[in-house]
């Protein structure tokens, strides 16, 4: 009887565990039916932590082997002088002032060779007052370099090198590129050669006022990136995974002096447009609308009639310039480019930046509540659609303005018999000194002027510091110390 009663016991207990078994899976699926039916339940299928995160290309040889051989080395040396002494030693000479002892100074950088005959783009404060230039290739051999031409609005210069037979990079799309794109930054950072580092856009159109601080006129619409830039980087090459040229490293966000973060480069449509000015026509050909521009923001937006924030609002539309003569008017709205969105002041001025004094663009605007298309031709910063160079019989480049002879009847007035007038002045040398239009000069380091042609022969003749003498139309005389490079 025991045994029977054993056997009952275990019986039941297998019966019972297959029974709980049975009604557990049931109850589970009812469950699960129940949670993927619900209205409120989201259902979340979680992925592996590898499958979430950015792939990047399984690795960046290619791009890295096509992009360092084209990356150099630049090394330059400046006698820097003492400008409180040369100032007067030179207007006034001294008999120990020939000769004396200057001390030399060397920095570095870094270049891009974008032709195979040698010429090399960088940054202008690279090259800026250099006295000699030696570019370094990746494989060692060295050359002494000419500067052709400089740009400080850009932080671009341009050197050449010669040799016809030169590894190069091609200039890529930068309007192209994508944020959160991988890129490489190329360079000599500390002066450790052919330095390679990695990272993603992190930004465009980035404004980080660092050139404006000394020029009204500077364009900043930086690629933005974390790829590690450092001293030495400046002028080097920023390539995507093909290899191709989308930036010219120019800077760092940094307290320190060295790489904390975040670096700055020059998109490559604006490098490649002023490198191609520098090359043809000795500077930079830079195309204005003739507008004061502001960011967009809701009080704007509100004012003007918008229901989003975009676009660039015009504050102020200059008398006789490009935007006045196609019609546009203040208080309007800047939408697009050649079709392409700006958002931002920076963003508007690196598109037109892109484009020549003469050349007609596509301007959309928002105005009294419609939009439309609207073309305009571009003018140079004097107001006109000339190329401007040292060709151009007025135009003096070191000083940012053009010349004209004074009106035999204002001479009379003045009682003068000499002189050149100043006609048009850009941001330069003469408008930092707060020299105005109409200033007439009579005389460069106590010599007479009669043409452009004397003041460019006087400029060339000094070296740090000039002594301007000249008369304003209203029979002001006025003298100015001036530096030129």
């Amino acid at each position: 009887m025991k045994k029977q009663n054993f056997l009952y016991v275990i019986i039941g207990a297998l019966l019972g565990s297959t029974i709980f078994l049975m009604v557990s899976k049931h109850e589970a699926g009812n469950s699960s039916q129940t949670t993927n039916q619900s209205p409120n339940q989201a259902s979340v299928q979680l992925q592996p932590v590898s499958h979430m995160m950015p792939q990047a290309p399984a690795n960046f040889v290619d791009a890295a082997e096509k992009t360092v051989n084209a990356v150099v080395h630049i090394k330059t040396k400046m006698h820097r002088k003492n400008s409180v002494y040369d100032f007067y030693y030179d207007f006034f000479g001294h008999p120990h002032a020939r000769g004396y002892n200057q001390p030399m100074y060397q920095a570095s950088g870094s270049g891009v060779i974008i032709s195979k005959d040698g010429y090399i783009v960088t940054n202008n404060h690279v090259v800026e007052n250099a006295d000699e230039i030696e570019v370094v290739l990746n494989d060692k051999r060295s050359f002494s370099a000419t500067l052709i031409g400089t740009d400080p609005s850009t932080d671009l210069a341009v050197v050449k090198i010669d040799d016809d037979d030169l590894p190069y990079l091609q200039f890529g799309d930068s309007d192209k590129v994508r944020i959160g794109e991988w890129v490489l930054a190329v360079g000599n950072p500390f002066n450790l050669t052919s330095t390679v580092t990695a990272g993603i856009v992190s930004a465009k159109a980035r404004n980080i006022n660092i050139l404006g601080r000394e020029n009204n006129s500077a364009i900043e619409s930086f690629i933005q990136t974390d790829a590690a830039v450092n001293p030495g980087n400046s002028g080097g090459a920023l390539v995507n995974t093909d290899g191709l040229l989308i930036g010219i490293n120019a800077a760092i966000a940094s307290n320190t002096g060295s790489y904390t973060g975040y670096s700055f480069a020059i998109p490559s449509n604006l490098a490649q447009k002023v490198v191609g000015d520098i090359i043809q026509y000795g500077e930079s050909q830079r195309g204005y609308l003739g507008v004061s521009i502001a960011e967009m923001n809701a009080d704007l937006a509100e004012q003007v009639g918008m229901d989003a924030i975009k676009g660039v609002y015009l504050a102020k539309v200059i008398e006789e310039g490009a935007a006045a003569e196609a019609g546009l008017k203040e208080n309007s709205v800047i939408l697009k480019i050649n079709g392409k969105d700006v958002n931002s002041t920076a963003e508007l001025m690196a598109k037109v930046g892109q484009y020549r004094p003469g050349e007609i663009i596509n301007v959309t605007v928002f105005e009294d509540g419609e939009q439309e298309d609207v073309s305009l031709q571009l003018r140079n910063v004097y107001g006109n659609t000339k190329i401007v160079n040292e060709s151009t019989d007025s135009y003096v480049k070191e000083l940012g303005a053009t010349f004209v002879k004074p009106s035999d009847q204002l001479m009379q007035q003045l009682g003068i018999n000499q002189g050149m007038q100043i006609d048009a002045l850009r941001s330069g040398t003469l408008n930092s000194k707060g020299i105005q239009k109409g200033f007439i000069i009579l005389r460069i380091n106590q010599m007479d002027v009669y043409s452009v042609k004397d003041i460019r022969k006087l400029i060339k003749s000094v070296r740090g510091g000039m002594l301007i003498e000249g008369v304003y139309p209203n029979g002001v005389r006025a003298y100015y110390g001036v530096g030129v490079r």
